[in-house]
């Protein structure tokens, strides 16, 4: 692969991960509640996931994705079913959900949450043969492969965690805080609607 081709996949890889969605609303829910750590867990967790979507992509399994009707709407169902819970979290707990926890942590931990929020998301599926498909040629080898799931997977979590470390090291975050319960709120909506809205298309379409 070409620099000037890396370039390209990059640029694409990071327009993708800026773009306002679930993914950044559990970022700052993670950074709320546990500060600069729990954001950039979640970062790192949602950029593993990005990364093992481009590895199945490459090997093959995003291509059954899309020819599997059933296979793909059973991810969408799943997918905007955790995004419910996750709203429905944020509702019910309001500020709560953003609390600093101490303690034994929940199973659902800000890492957890940023993994399954990515891998739920079978989008990401045709998203990555979209963009593998503009760069990936027959002759490329592990190498070139390996190249272009880690430029996806790190893409994502760098922003994220810069997201993150932004948040935390500045007065932003102390507004939120004081703030948290709207916020809680505002967020539980979003991702409710993210959710209906996903159901809604996924079922009228059958």
């Amino acid at each position: 692969m070409t620099v000037t081709a890396w370039l390209s996949l990059f640029t694409v890889c990071l327009l993708g991960a800026v773009s306002p969605g679930p993914s950044l609303a559990v970022v700052l829910r993670a950074t709320l509640g546990g500060g600069q750590a729990a954001g950039v867990r979640a970062a790192l967790a949602h950029g593993t996931g990005v990364g093992l979507y481009g590895l199945l992509t490459v090997t093959g399994l995003a291509v059954l994705l899309t020819r599997s009707p059933a296979l793909y709407l059973g991810l969408q169902v799943a997918g905007a079913l955790y995004l419910l819970w996750l709203g429905g979290k944020s509702l019910a707990g309001g500020g709560g959900a953003f609390a600093t926890q101490s303690g034994p942590r929940s199973p659902h931990n800000p890492a957890t949450e940023g993994f399954l929020v990515a891998f739920l998301n079978p989008k990401l599926a045709v998203f990555m043969i979209a963009l593998f498909s503009q760069f990936l040629a027959p002759d490329f080898g592990l190498a070139e492969k390996a190249v272009m799931v880690v430029t996806v997977g790190l893409t994502d979590a760098g922003w994220y965690t810069l997201v993150a470390c932004l948040l935390s090291r500045s007065a932003l975050l102390s507004r939120l805080r004081a703030n948290e319960v709207l916020i809680g709120r505002v967020f539980g909506v979003i991702l409710i609607a993210l959710a209906l809205t996903v159901l809604g298309n996924a079922l009228l379409l059958q």
